[in-house]
């Protein structure tokens, strides 16, 4: 009896033994059993679709950002390198051999860009494709093809390339005069060469001026993440439609602190039609050195203004100078808007019809004097 119950205990052992390196190793030898249940009818697998699809949850910008990426590009350029202006001399070949013997890559950047017309004209910024030699642009379907430059504006930093591609997605153009603080905005392009990116934020501020970037300064300024190479993408309103164009960055460390700018549409428009066709921008110039009216000018010059710019200076011979604005005037509106700065002047004359005569408001002394001076077209600017 003893020797049965040793022979028991020793397979009972083996079995748990011998269970327990089964089911850690090797569990899918055993058997499975499910508790049976009642049969269910079959679920139609259209019904379960929208969980996977379909129409977008609350607060999901998904179709707008679908709908605006499709017309945002990727900008490649490429830069041959400069020649050394002292490589012919015998001193620095020398030293450094013959510049025509070594092999020297061009230098490459990248920047994103808005295709707003059928016919492939593509906005984006001109400090983007300065100095190109070659413009590559990518659609987000994958095609690629060189682009040609059709104009370019330094002033407001913005150009124009022309693309021969056919069915290209274009974006709708808004009214950046429509929107206000506090809309929500997306801001699409190609952040540090990583691919497509759409970032969300709100319009922070607008008409943002004297900021020393551009000449002619109207920025919409936003939250939503803009980096190095989103340079030309489109900042976008909650129905896909174009407001801007991204140019700028307030950055501390190179990326994004939260404080991007956009060139309005309005703006853009009026460079886009001037560059496709003409060529250039026609802007106006009255031929005056204007300061900006600040409480110590004031004091200073004993003007009595409270807001206005000081005219500092006039060309002889110019159109202030033959409409009979002075040193010393305080040019308080142009064509009925108001100026408080250099930067508000400077936009509202770029902005009149040269030869065409506009109403200036000027203070002189304790005198309101209303003068019309009719506007020359603006030297080209370098």
């Amino acid at each position: 009896m003893r020797r049965f119950w040793l022979t028991f205990a020793q397979a009972v052992t083996v079995f748990v033994a011998a269970y327990f390196v089964v089911t850690t190793f090797r569990p899918d030898l055993l058997p499975r059993y499910t508790r049976s249940a009642a049969p269910t009818a079959a679920v139609p697998l259209a019904s379960v679709a929208p969980a996977f699809g379909g129409a977008a949850p609350p607060g999901s910008f998904r179709t707008p950002a679908q709908k605006a990426s499709a017309a945002v590009v990727s900008i490649s350029t490429f830069r041959k390198p400069q020649r050394h202006p002292y490589a012919d001399h015998p001193l620095f070949r020398f030293y450094y051999g013959d510049p025509s013997q070594q092999q020297q890559p061009e230098q490459t950047g990248l920047g994103s860009g808005v295709v707003i017309s059928p016919d492939g004209v593509v906005v984006t910024n001109f400090h983007v494709i300065e100095g190109a030699s070659d413009v590559q642009v990518e659609l987000q379907d994958g095609r690629r093809t060189a682009a040609k430059v059709v104009g370019t504006d330094p002033e407001t930093d913005l150009a124009v390339l022309r693309i021969a591609l056919d069915r290209l997605p274009v974006i709708t153009v808004g009214d950046s005069d429509a929107i206000k603080v506090g809309d929500q905005v997306l801001a699409i392009g190609n952040p540090f060469g990583v691919g497509q990116t759409v970032t969300s934020g709100i319009v922070s501020a607008l008409g943002r001026t004297q900021l020393g970037i551009n000449t002619f300064e109207n920025f919409i300024q936003t939250d939503a993440a803009i980096n190095p190479g989103n340079s030309g993408g489109a900042l976008v309103d909650v129905d896909a439609n174009l407001i801007g164009i991204n140019t700028a960055i307030y950055s501390r460390s190179g990326g994004s602190m939260g404080i991007g700018f956009a060139i309005p549409t309005s703006t853009v428009k009026q460079v886009v039609e001037g560059l496709v066709k003409e060529g250039r921008v026609a802007r106006s110039w009255i031929g005056i050195q204007p300061v900006d009216l600040s409480p110590e000018v004031r004091s200073g010059a004993r003007i009595e203004a409270d807001e206005g710019v000081l005219v500092a200076g006039v060309l002889k011979g110019g159109p202030a100078d033959r409409a009979g604005l002075r040193p010393g005037d305080v040019v308080q509106q142009v064509a009925g808007k108001k100026v408080r700065n250099v930067s508000e002047l400077l936009t509202t004359v770029a902005a009149l019809k040269p030869g065409t005569s506009a109403p200036f408001q000027v203070q002189r002394g304790p005198e309101t004097l209303n003068l019309t001076v009719a506007p020359a077209p603006r030297p080209e600017q370098r």
